[in-house]
């Protein structure tokens, strides 16, 4: 599993455990599975509960549907509490769920949205007056229910949007970009931030120990948003930059950073190579062997083109030690890609005998380098 399927196995198991109300933590026995077999299960569970919720559950709603909203909103409110009244709105037609929400106090609609039936959010919040989805939204940032908000924040429309983002904190807006459910929509939500929150939201990150987040949100969006993430993360101060790096060697992240380092332009990424952190021969090892399961030589040669002679020289030699199989997709990859001029410097760098392995390779041999 590469880092970018494992970070959205991380999100995926999150919101598993709360369809189930399973403590944080409770179903780590899911990591390691793939995240589309993740997103089915979660997608059964939830049909399975709310398709078969009790009876109980549809004559509350049946009796909703003949008396006033507001009657409904005060029994809501006084009889059924938030989470009742959160399975029993998912039971509701939309526009009747709207109307009654809309005569609940904003604490306990944003609580009780916790417990509705996700499949009914998209009609439910095309329904609602804005300026009270707005009040929602901040609500649920400030009870910190960055699942809800991944739930809702696909669906919002953008002008309701560009209200919501600046009244909620920076890490709630990474947090509920790493769990929004409708990743379509992230990259139109980046755009919508404009050029000076969204760097401030990746400033904080490194405070915030909220860096795997921000590479599987950088792994969401794609075409301009994504190289404007990798440039303002390339743009921080050293020390930040360290923290990133230290988080993607303990973390095995390396899959999810190198794409977005091809991205930068010659100054940033001398800049990213010039990072002592980047110089250990361990950690350079590391991402040589990450590179290569990951088949990620194109993203991965232009930063170890612009690393130091003496880090270039532990990439070599690492490299010159790879399986055949590992040296021969290296090949194709360069081959298809036409990095040669790229690659070649450091097939020269290997030592000796890594160099007749790869200059006897099969692949090598049909291939070569274009003249």
């Amino acid at each position: 599993m590469n880092s970018s399927d494992r970070l959205q196995c991380r999100a995926e198991v999150l919101k598993i455990e709360r369809v189930l109300a399973v403590a944080p933590g409770g179903l780590a026995f899911l990591d390691g599975r793939s995240a589309a077999d993740l997103r089915r299960f979660r997608e059964q569970a939830v049909a399975a509960l709310f398709d078969r919720a009790p009876d109980m559950i549809d004559r509350i709603a049946a009796a909703t549907r003949v008396v006033p909203a507001a009657v409904s909103a005060a029994i809501a409110q006084k009889a059924l509490g938030p989470r009742l009244a959160g399975a029993v709105a998912g039971r509701l037609e939309p526009p009747r769920a709207a109307a009654v929400i809309e005569k609940l106090p904003v604490a306990f609609t944003a609580e009780a949205c916790a417990h509705l039936d996700p499949r009914r959010i998209p009609g439910i919040v095309d329904r609602l007056d804005e300026d009270l989805l707005v009040r929602i939204a901040v609500a649920l940032a400030g009870r910190g229910d960055h699942l809800t908000m991944g739930r809702f924040v696909g669906h919002v429309r953008d002008s309701a949007l560009l209200r919501i983002i600046p009244q909620v904190d920076d890490a709630a807006v990474l947090r509920t970009g790493f769990l929004i459910d409708r990743r379509d929509r992230l990259a139109q939500v980046v755009e919508l931030m404009g050029q000076e929150r969204l760097a401030r939201v990746i400033a904080g990150a490194s405070g915030a120990g909220l860096w795997p987040e921000a590479l599987a949100v950088a792994g969401m969006v794609t075409g301009e948003r994504r190289t404007q993430i990798a440039e303002l993360t390339a743009d921080r101060p050293r020390e930040e930059l360290t923290s990133l790096v230290s988080t993607v060697a303990a973390d095995g992240l390396w899959p999810s950073l190198l794409p977005l380092v091809a991205l930068l332009d010659d100054d940033r990424l001398h800049t990213v190579a010039a990072l002592p952190a980047l110089h250990d021969p361990g950690l350079l090892a590391d991402v040589v062997r990450a590179a290569a399961a990951g088949g990620l030589w194109g993203a991965f040669l232009p930063l170890a083109q612009a690393l130091p002679t003496a880090s270039r020289t532990v990439v070599a030699a690492t490299a010159a030690e790879l399986p055949e199989a590992d040296l021969t997709a290296l090949v194709h990859e360069v081959e298809q890609r036409n990095l040669w001029e790229l690659a070649l410097p450091l097939v020269e760098m290997m030592p000796e005998a890594g160099k007749e392995r790869v200059f006897a390779l099969p692949a090598f041999r049909q291939a070569g380098p274009r003249a």
